[in-house]
């Protein structure tokens, strides 16, 4: 754990867009700018929101690792397409770079896997053992400060062929735990709404099967 005293942060001017465009246009940004690098002061604006979330206790257990570095983000890009591609062929049986069927729901996610290399920076996510309820409250006011900075993102995993390498690639010491890495960038394309169920077909009032007044 940290040494480290804890310390109060006001919330920065550059977050300027409200809440409710930040949420409501939020999506999943895999086709990112490899011309455009994020500077410094905005991957900081997304850490200083990202501590701001709540933990289980307060303990505070995430710890962030921003890769800027292009060669490390190159070689990390590499491990990142064998570990989506090993991922499909555990469930599906695929062949890495493979055409994927048209009616597949993976069409779009699979693009990450061959962009993840040149994204300007990624940010992998580990806690000293921490369950997810202490950690992915965190991922997403990262992903929220991205949003607001009009940096895309999208939250992906690995597989555990790769995390020895991954591991060693960044000096990550045996103590931590690897939950999800975040790569960020300035989307080629828009940020947007987006098309959900309706709330009204997805959430229950006092019992299970029991509709909203919505």
């Amino acid at each position: 754990m940290s040494d480290a005293e804890p310390i109060a942060l006001d919330p920065p001017e550059e977050l300027s867009i409200s809440l409710g465009e930040a949420m409501f246009t939020q999506r999943a940004i895999r086709r990112l700018d490899p011309d455009r690098p994020i500077a410094a002061a905005d991957l900081k604006i997304m850490m200083d929101a990202a501590s701001k979330a709540p933990t289980g206790a307060n303990i505070q257990p995430v710890r962030m690792l921003v890769v800027t570095d292009r060669a490390k983000i190159a070689s990390f890009g590499e491990l990142y397409h064998e570990a989506w591609w090993a991922k499909r062929a555990d469930a599906y049986g695929w062949e890495p770079d493979q055409e994927i069927p048209a009616d597949s729901p993976y069409r779009m996610p699979a693009l990450l896997a061959s962009e993840m290399a040149a994204a300007p920076a990624v940010v992998l996510v580990f806690s000293h053992d921490a369950p997810g309820v202490s950690v992915y409250p965190t991922v997403q006011n990262l992903m929220l400060a991205a949003r607001g900075l009009g940096v895309g993102s999208v939250l992906t995993t690995l597989h555990a062929s790769v995390m020895d390498r991954v591991n060693d690639l960044f000096s990550v010491p045996t103590d931590v735990r690897f939950h999800c890495c975040v790569p960020l960038g300035y989307p080629r394309g828009n940020f947007g709404s987006t098309h959900r169920l309706p709330t009204s077909g997805t959430t229950f009032l006092d019992s299970w099967g029991s509709p909203p007044p919505w």
